[in-house]
């Protein structure tokens, strides 16, 4: 609490940062590490003090048109061509689902992003499920994100591989989510 003495009335004003707890925030730059396909982009992360909502917003560049899977991964570390990732983020062993399937789905089901005309995908994410904070068993600091070749099905493909990457296809850029 501050006190302020204003003309010989008291105000009492509050603020809005209880010492040690903070928002979150993050970022991770996207890169293709073959260099093939030229995906690059910057995601920016917000986790704000005491919410359970994460936004995840940014642009990613090089992008065939259409939908892409969109996935935090196990790992923050991009060898061999980003399978180095790992799997999906995944803490609680569930089949592969939808972003809306919470909390029966892979914690780092995010679902598609859409790539418009021009290859360019803007990201305005909104999910309930990921953490930055206060819930280390879900946090995504210092995991992996992964925009993937194909479209996610959320696991409703019929075969044992929707179950387990939505049959989103080859990664093709990826990056480590690193606090601010």
């Amino acid at each position: 609490m501050i006190l302020v003495l204003t003309l010989g009335v008291f105000v009492l004003t509050a603020t809005s940062i209880v010492q040690g707890q903070r928002d979150t925030r993050a970022y991770c730059h996207l890169y293709d590490p073959t260099n093939r396909n030229r995906v690059h982009g910057r995601l920016t992360l917000l986790q704000n003090y005491n919410t359970p909502l994460v936004q995840i917003k940014g642009q990613i560049y090089g992008l065939r048109p259409g939908l892409h899977g969109f996935h935090v991964h196990e790992r923050g570390a991009f060898g061999r061509n980003c399978s180095n990732a790992g799997p999906h983020f995944n803490p609680f062993n569930q089949n592969h689902a939808g972003p809306s399937d919470a909390p029966h789905r892979h914690v780092g089901d995010l679902g598609n992003i859409y790539a418009n005309n021009r290859g360019v995908a803007n990201l305005a994410i909104y999910d309930h499920f990921i953490r930055m904070q206060e819930k280390p068993e879900l946090s995504i600091l210092g995991r992996g994100i992964v925009v993937h070749a194909d479209p996610d099905d959320f696991g409703r493909g019929g075969n044992d591989e929707s179950l387990k990457t939505g049959n989103a296809g080859a990664r093709l850029a990826c990056c480590q989510i690193r606090t601010c």
